[in-house]
């Protein structure tokens, strides 16, 4: 799924940097040390799960929007985000739910400058 969803953003951004995280640690050391533009986060994530790594970023980074992309559904998943201050997104919901999102909330950028996803 992760790669899925990064080929098409970066079919749809073509100056987008889209870089990817093995579990929760890491999302939060490679956006601490990269500043990205957004950040995209599964709720079940090894480690340190995605509500954790988003209430972390969040603080550490409170202007940068997150997004919690997920396979949950329920009215406890979308409690979570609200109170974390964070986007969310049911994968039941669809792939072009997430894309309208991202466009969203993405920085415009000039030809030459790209925005940064993780």
């Amino acid at each position: 799924m992760r790669l899925a969803v990064r080929m098409l953003l970066e079919g749809r951004h073509t100056e987008l940097i889209v870089c990817e995280a093995v579990d929760g640690v890491d999302a939060i050391r490679k956006a601490k040390r990269s500043k990205p533009d957004l950040i995209l986060l599964d709720l079940a994530m090894p480690q340190v799960n995605g509500a954790e790594a988003a209430s972390i970023l969040k603080k550490a980074m409170p202007e940068t929007p997150v997004i919690l992309f997920t396979m949950y559904t329920d009215l406890q998943a979308n409690s979570l985000s609200t109170a974390l201050g964070v986007d969310f997104i049911s994968k039941t919901d669809g792939i072009p739910k997430l894309l309208e999102r991202v466009d969203a909330l993405l920085p415009p950028t000039s030809p030459n400058e790209g925005a940064t996803l993780w």
